[in-house]
Formats: C-alpha cells, sequence, structure tokens
C-alpha cells in the first residue's frame, strides 16, 4: 500500500527532554508509532498495555532512542490498576508530563445483535479508560505546575459508520470529555486536547474502507479514490500530531480537536 515515507528528523534533537510521556496501548499499531516519535524527540516514555506480552518487545525497540523507557502493565477499564500504574511510573521516572490516551476496543457488529459485554468492553476501553487515566494524572500534573493530555478520537463519529455503534458513541464521548476537561483544567496549567486519525492501515481500516478485501492492489486504489491526498495515513503522521501538542508549540491549544486523515472525513464517496 502506498504510504508516505518518513523525512527524518521533524523536529530538532532533544525536543522533548526531561520530559516524560506515558501512552496507553503503546506496545502495538499507533500507540507504539506515538512512543517511537515521543522517544525519538527526546521523551522518557512509559508504555501502558493490559497484555504484558505486548510490552517488551516494543520498550527493546524503543530503548534504541537513548531515552528511559518503562513497560507498565494496565487496565484503563479498572480504575485502582490505572492508579497502581500511574504510582509507579512517577516512582521510577519521576514526573508526568504528557499523557496519551491512545488504548482502544474495536470490532464491527450490527448494532441490533451487539452484545451488552460487548458494548461495555468498547465504551469502557475507549471512553470510562480516557477518563480515569486522565483523573489519574490530574494530581501529579497539578503539582508539578501543569501537563498535556492528547486523546486519541476517531473520524468516523463525524457522520456515522454503520456496525460502529459503540466505537462511534464512545469517540464522541470523547471528543466532548476533551472540551469539558480542557475548561475545567485550564487553569491548572493543563492542556487537554484530541487528535483524530483517518485510515492508518490495520485490519479495521482496510474492512472499513475496502470491504474486507484482501486484494492488496484493489484496497490500494480504493484508497486512492477515497482519500483527496491519496494515501493511507502512518503512525508518524499521528506521531509528529502528538510531539507538536506536547512541545512548547502547543502551549496556547487546549480543546481542539485536531482531524489528521488526509481530507477523508471530508470526502463524499
Amino acid at each position: 500500500m502506498t504510504t508516505k515515507p518518513q523525512e527524518d528528523p521533524v523536529f530538532r534533537a532533544g525536543l522533548l527532554s526531561n520530559r516524560v510521556a506515558v501512552v496507553t496501548g503503546g506496545g502495538t499499531g499507533i500507540g507504539l508509532g506515538i512512543a517511537t516519535c515521543l522517544a525519538k524527540s527526546g521523551a522518557d516514555v512509559a508504555i501502558a498495555s493490559r497484555k504484558t506480552e505486548h510490552l517488551e518487545a516494543a520498550a527493546s525497540a524503543l530503548r534504541a532512542h537513548g531515552t528511559r523507557i518503562l513497560p507498565v502493565t494496565m487496565n484503563v477499564r479498572e480504575p485502582d490498576s490505572v492508579r497502581t500504574a500511574m504510582q509507579r511510573i512517577v516512582g521510577e521516572l519521576g514526573r508526568i508530563d504528557v499523557l496519551v490516551n491512545n488504548a482502544a476496543g474495536n470490532f464491527y457488529a450490527p448494532s441490533a445483535e451487539l452484545s451488552p459485554n460487548g458494548w461495555r468492553a468498547v465504551v469502557e476501553t475507549d471512553l470510562y479508560g480516557t477518563f480515569f487515566c486522565s483523573q489519574a494524572v490530574y494530581p501529579v500534573m497539578v503539582g508539578q505546575g501543569g501537563g498535556r493530555i492528547i486523546s486519541i478520537s476517531m473520524t468516523l463519529h463525524y457522520r456515522g459508520w454503520p456496525q460502529m455503534a459503540h466505537a462511534t458513541a464512545a469517540k464522541a464521548g470523547v471528543d466532548a470529555l476533551t472540551k469539558t476537561l480542557a475548561l475545567e483544567w485550564a487553569r491548572d496549567g493543563i492542556t487537554v486536547n484530541a487528535v483524530a486519525p483517518g485510515p492508518v492501515p490495520t485490519h479495521g481500516a482496510t474492512q472499513a474502507f475496502a470491504g474486507g478485501d484482501t486484494d492488496t492492489d484493489a484496497i490500494d486504489e480504493e484508497m486512492r479514490r477515497r482519500i483527496p491526498l491519496g494515501r493511507w495515513g502512518t503512525p508518524d503522521d499521528i506521531g509528529n500530531l502528538i510531539v507538536y501538542l506536547a512541545s512548547p508549540a502547543g502551549a496556547w491549544i487546549t480543546g481542539a480537536i485536531v482531524v489528521v486523515d488526509g481530507g477523508s472525513s471530508l470526502a463524499h464517496t
């Protein structure tokens, strides 16, 4: 599939030196891409996941960038797990300057057949998890004089997406939560923003944009037709925006939902 090669480096070396970032769901996919961009920019990074098997290999790769990397087991759906993990991060890395709420669950299901457990699993991971993690870092950031919270949203709820009722409802909640926390916590020096990625090559994106077709040439052609900029996104496209919002350049941005999707949410297909 066609993707744009990363032009490296995008940011100056050491831009985020002496900062500590936490990335939930940081062991795989977009989360690992975000963690990589943060580490490349000089941040110490804690990557959190419910599945410990995802963490060690990711941590080993991230350490190649020369910063401290801490793999932490955390279930974002459980407040006690979140609080314990955040306490460990502060204990070992000293502070938390940036929280990236990336952990998410997703699967396709007709709304009429979606089970209560399926609904809860996605809404609790995407929305509850975003709130629990943000709430847990709040006192840490207040004690430091401020911080940056950045949540990963999506674009599918802007126009609706069949068989995604749980995910679209949860991410719409993330957008609303972002704006509310931005207003509440501005006086504490905490900015709260969200990034809404478009299609980055994952199994879910393939299904959404090509109907599950396994013919990569057909998928690539469909992508070119549907995305105005003519390519899939990359984890770096998302991670570089996270770095920007975490850097001094993002100091006066709060309550924003920033769409990064090659124009796909604007296209009529």
